[in-house]
């Protein structure tokens, strides 16, 4: 019987373990706690992720199953519904979003040269956002509608490698377009986006950042065309234009010329 290192602690040992310390000495993780300490933390949740666990029942039936390997994990504590609760509301959240900061940078210079399939050097970003339903009874703060409670979960991809770069959680009340003034914008980089985030003050402060952004346009629109560019519409592009907008508030929140492009 082959008894070598197990496939999920040779992923755990590809991490910069010294770095994830250094996060839980910033916020004092392991203050007083004796068993089951941030690093054994993060591994059962990471465990739990990669096996698709649905509950804390699932994760701790699942590891119990695991018992005489869970040492070779670099599980040393006893698994248990209440010991994971527990952890999960007391531990310094930052601790593990730091960490993750820091695996975002090294997946970063993994896929640096991976290829977009289009003649693009600079970082494209992809922001959408999705709704999470969840039980009233259960999650009366979170508060959707009278009778549902929701959560949405706001996502920044990094289409090179497809990073999440950036992860907000809000209410389920909260509109897209106001996470555009939680991020911090790349110079150079595309944020690809839909109609949701369509407001001309936001994205105004995204072009003073010297970054692009790709957006649909509403059926409301209404602007004044200055030119046009000549077109390849065998690529089944119809228009290239240069345009300003006219209504009067659209016109203040950007007062530059944007480029407009219809498809067929």
């Amino acid at each position: 019987m082959y008894a070598g290192t197990t496939i999920f602690a040779q992923i755990m040992n590809l991490l910069p373990w010294r770095r994830f310390q250094t996060c839980v000495a910033r916020y004092q993780g392991d203050y007083k706690v004796k068993t089951f300490k941030c690093a054994e933390h993060f591994r059962v949740m990471a465990f739990a992720q990669l096996t698709y666990r649905e509950s804390l029942r699932d994760i701790e039936a699942c590891l119990r199953a695991l018992d005489s390997r869970l040492y070779h994990m670099g599980i040393k504590s006893t698994i248990s519904r209440n010991n994971l609760a527990h952890t999960n509301e007391n531990r310094d959240w930052r601790i593990y979003a730091d960490f993750a900061q820091i695996l975002v940078s090294r997946a970063k210079a993994l896929y640096a040269n991976e290829p977009l399939g289009i003649d693009l050097q600079s970082t494209v970003y992809a922001l959408d956002s999705t709704t999470i339903d969840l039980c009233m009874s259960l999650f009366p703060w979170a508060r959707f509608r009278r009778t549902k409670s929701a959560i949405k979960l706001h996502t920044l991809m990094n289409l090179r490698g497809s990073i999440p770069e950036f992860v907000h959680v809000s209410d389920g009340k909260m509109h897209d377009v106001n996470v555009l003034d939680l991020l911090v914008p790349s110079p150079g980089a595309f944020y690809i986006m839909d109609r949701g985030y369509l407001d001309f003050q936001r994205l105004y402060q995204l072009h003073q950042e010297r970054s692009f952004f790709i957006t649909r346009a509403k059926s409301n629109f209404r602007f004044r065309r200055r030119y046009s560019h000549e077109v390849d519409k065998s690529s089944n592009v119809q228009c290239d234009q240069t345009i300003v907008l006219t209504t009067h508030y659209t016109s203040k929140n950007y007062p530059e010329p944007l480029r407009r492009i219809v498809r067929c």
